[in-house]
């Protein structure tokens, strides 16, 4: 006899499988822990034994009746007691009943027990048996076999739509929430709530464990497929050359901004305040009968910002290094940012016609940063220039139109128009206004637009120059108004056919980030690391690197990269002195990043941007315990975690110094609360000066046991005066995190 599933014996049995798994377990059957598990015969039959129906006992004869004497008004009950009832056929029945006995008025021996039915009004809830039936009302001398309700079986196969919560996946496949959510932890290392939404991979890896197949349909939406794909042409006939869309990065004053206004002959500059670009802009320049277009961006964290959100429209990327100021800290950033774009980039030496200019020096700079000139065998192209002199400028340009030959960018006219919102606002008198930068295809006047999860009509376009157009083709910076509400930068757009479509997708989109609104991107963290390392899903751990010197930057910089093994490269993106900024975070968000801080701490606002994208952020102060996590995290055998939490931090706004005492702050509690028995460290410009606890904590003369942000306190930090008015003190208390990986 072939073995049973234990799915298949419960149907037969007409229970539900968990009630049959229970039962293999309290027989001794441990390894029985899923439906799709089977029996063999015997012990099949053992279980069968347990749900075999009692044995009807012969009825009862029939006996005469006998009056009964009438039950006197007072009477005394007893609750939850038992009956117990000889019949005649010799069968003794013990039943639950309420126990009524006459108390007056009646000689005892014709006193008796008789069974009250409750009022219904007071037992609305059935009392479920054990075994999950219940059993008709019984009557003495008769014994009822259990009926067994037909118990719907869990399906085999499940279709769901995305997006799936734990919640929906519970109710869908029958099995508790808990338990997906410890089989999610103990398993795949996700920690997840009930209302998490689960990517799609994790959904199906559970279907197959449970043995349901979970097809998983998505939502069939009117998408732009419908309206573009169709319409778009990629026949080579009706393709054309079209202009390179290029961003300017660099130091916050090596000259950006003069040097786009001297190309494109317009006086910006002058008009902004602190010489700091104030919006995203786009603008196209015509040099020997081509383009190019210019996106003019407040800095690196614009254009990241943007590529995390899927926009990456940048084609080549201009680093402005001053040549009489050579690489500032703002520069390595911004190289890192367009390194991690993967983009070309030209060098712009700037301010050439300084008397300081050394180009030699700056070269050296970054050829140390492993970008090197053409001249000195490299692969980069540095051109010389001067906003003032308008040295250099067309060569710039030239150097430009020869990457986009080589890139061989196209694009059709012919086809409806498609690209990205650069920047938008609502005006006073034209509505919701967005500056778009058109990527393919040709915008007319009165064309329907899908704009992310917005839409609208082109009822006016004016290009950079302010000036109305009725169309504009690809590669065109343009102000479109007006849409039904205000789009966000990095959104994509479309030219579509039906008004009533556009606005059914854009509903439809505004829905859909309502229920995706808890779902985020779940980076590559060092808990997840290996199990994604094994799932060939991570090559490379890319890193972002800061400390507290230069020094201490190289030693780790070299001591991680030598982590690096044939199957798995650890790359440094970007690293640099200082605390841990919004820059690093959102860098390590469109990465997908790990950030690692050596003796200095994150921003707060940085560290609340860490944590509303997800992005690890791990901070030490011993090299070996970086390398060493990181090479564990690697292996999967990360160790119990000892996790820092930040409680708050509290600015020291004055310092008095008490005799026999010492350096006494009072301060401001900014964030969170401090403790009495939290560990704090004193921090100086994003630098951690010192690491230990409180002596005292009070609130005037009294002493405190915590102090909330809000409210004012003094505080002495114990062995330790070194402290000084704008010091931040950041209270934190090491909790133990039992972590588990799956090898």
């Amino acid at each position: 006899m072939e073995k049973i599933r234990i799915s298949l014996l419960a149907k037969e049995l007409g229970v539900k499988s968990n009630l049959l798994i229970d039962k293999c377990h309290e027989k001794g059957l441990t390894h029985i822990n899923h439906h799709a598990n089977t029996l063999n015969p015997e012990q099949a039959e053992m279980i069968r034994q347990l749900f075999r129906p009692i044995p009807k006992a012969a009825p009862a004869k029939e006996e005469p009746k006998v009056k009964e004497p009438p039950v006197p008004r007072e009477i005394e009950q007893k609750k939850d007691d038992k009956t117990t009832v000889q019949t005649s056929s010799g069968v003794k029945l013990v039943q639950p009943t309420k126990l009524v006995r006459i108390s007056k008025g009646t000689p005892p021996q014709q006193q008796r027990v008789v069974k009250v039915t409750p009022i219904k009004t007071f037992w609305k809830k059935k009392q479920p048996s054990s075994f999950g039936f219940h059993r008709k009302k019984e009557h003495v001398g008769e014994v009822v076999e259990p009926k067994r309700p037909a118990v719907r079986e869990k399906e085999s196969k499940v279709v769901m739509e995305l997006p799936i919560t734990v919640k929906d996946l519970s109710s869908k496949l029958g099995i508790r929430a808990n338990e997906i959510i410890t089989k999610l932890l103990l398993e795949h290392n996700v920690r997840s709530t009930i209302n998490q939404i689960l990517p799609e991979e994790i959904v199906q890896l559970l279907g197959i464990e449970y043995g349901i197949e979970i097809e998983i349909k998505k939502k069939e939406m009117v998408e732009e497929r419908e309206f573009i794909t169709d319409q778009m042409s990629t026949k080579s006939e009706d393709m054309v050359y079209r202009a390179p869309i290029v961003t300017f990065l660099g130091h916050v004053d090596h000259g950006k901004t003069s040097l786009l206004d001297s190309i494109r002959q317009t006086n910006v500059a002058a008009g902004e305040v602190g010489g700091i670009t104030q919006h995203i802009g786009a603008y196209k320049v015509e040099t020997n009968g081509k383009h190019v277009v210019f996106l003019d961006t407040p800095g690196h964290e614009a254009f990241t910002a943007m590529r995390s959100r899927g926009a990456n429209i940048t084609d080549v990327v201009v680093l402005v290094v001053a040549a009489d100021d050579g690489v500032m800290p703002q520069t390595e950033e911004a190289l890192n940012h367009a390194k991690a774009a993967n983009v070309p980039i030209v060098v712009a030496l700037n301010k050439i016609d300084k008397p300081g200019a050394n180009p030699l020096r700056v070269k050296q700079q970054l050829a140390n940063l492993e970008l090197v000139s053409e001249e000195w065998g490299g692969k980069t192209q540095f051109v010389e220039t001067s906003a003032v002199t308008k040295k250099g400028i067309n060569a710039l340009l030239e150097r430009l139109l020869l990457e986009s030959e080589i890139l061989e960018l196209k694009a059709n006219p012919r086809n409806p128009a498609r690209g990205v919102v650069l920047e938008a606002h609502l005006s006073e008198g034209r509505g919701v206004v967005a500056n778009v930068l058109i990527q393919d295809g040709t915008l007319h006047q009165g064309d329907i637009i899908l704009c992310g999860k917005t839409f609208g009509r082109a009822r006016l376009i004016t290009n950079d120059r302010g000036v109305e157009v009725k169309e504009a083709g690809p590669t065109t910076p343009v102000s479109v108004s007006d849409f039904s509400e205000v789009p966000e930068a990095g959104d994509k757009f479309y030219v579509v056919g039906d008004i009533q479509k556009a606005r059914e997708i854009a509903q439809e989109r505004q829905k859909k980030e309502r229920e995706t609104s808890l779902a985020k991107h779940q980076h590559v963290t060092l808990d997840s690391l290996y199990s994604k390392i094994a799932e060939g899903k991570v090559k490379e751990i890319k890193v972002i690197l800061k400390a507290d010197y230069k020094g201490s930057v190289e030693v780790l910089k070299k001591a991680l990269e030598e982590l690096s093994t044939p199957e798995i490269k650890v790359k440094i993106l970007h690293c640099g002195v200082g605390g841990i900024t919004v820059s690093d975070v959102l860098l390590a968000d469109a990465s997908d990043a790990i950030v690692i801080g050596f003796y200095v701490t994150a921003e707060d606002k940085a560290r609340i941007l860490a944590e509303e994208k997800g992005v690890d952020v791990r901070l030490y102060k011993i090299i070996y315990d970086a390398t060493n996590e990181i090479k564990a995290a690697m292996e999967g055998m990360l160790e119990p975690e000892s996790k820092e939490v930040v409680l708050g931090q509290v600015e020291i706004r004055q310092v008095y110094n008490i005799s026999k005492f010492g350096n006494v702050a009072g301060s401001y509690v900014k964030t969170g609360k401090i403790t009495r028995n939290s560990s704090v460290r004193l921090i100086r410009d994003n630098i951690i000066i010192y690491d230990g606890k409180l002596e005292s904590l009070k609130i005037v003369k009294d002493d405190a046991r915590e102090v909330r942000a809000g409210f004012e306190c003094g505080l002495k930090v114990a062995n330790y005066n070194d402290i000084k008015v704008g010091d931040i003190v950041e209270a934190y208390e090491v909790q133990k995190v039992a972590r588990t990986l799956k090898g």
